[in-house]
């Protein structure tokens, strides 16, 4: 039997948990998706990374999350694309 090693497992939690800590709702923020209890959406934290910002310093900067947050946050984004289509130019 194979063994996962530690990146597999944490890939695989992390995917779990975005489940659970982004949520959608039309009243908040237009729908976007954010972490679940607060404003901050999903975008907003990928444009902070981005921009070049730690998780450490995005979670001093937002006190209402933490780093599993944006974990979540960049594994529902890595879903999001993997799930796109992409269709060949004519």
């Amino acid at each position: 039997m194979l063994k996962p090693d530690a990146s597999w497992v944490e890939l695989c939690y992390n995917l779990m948990m975005a489940d659970t800590r982004i949520t959608s709702d039309p009243k908040v923020m237009f729908g976007k998706p954010v972490i679940a209890g607060t404003r901050i959406t999903v975008e907003h934290i990928l444009r902070c990374l981005a921009a070049g910002e730690t998780p450490g310093d995005i979670v001093a900067d937002y006190p209402p999350l933490t780093r599993d947050d944006i974990a979540a946050a960049q594994a529902f984004a890595a879903d999001h694309l993997a799930r796109e289509s992409v269709f060949a130019a004519e």
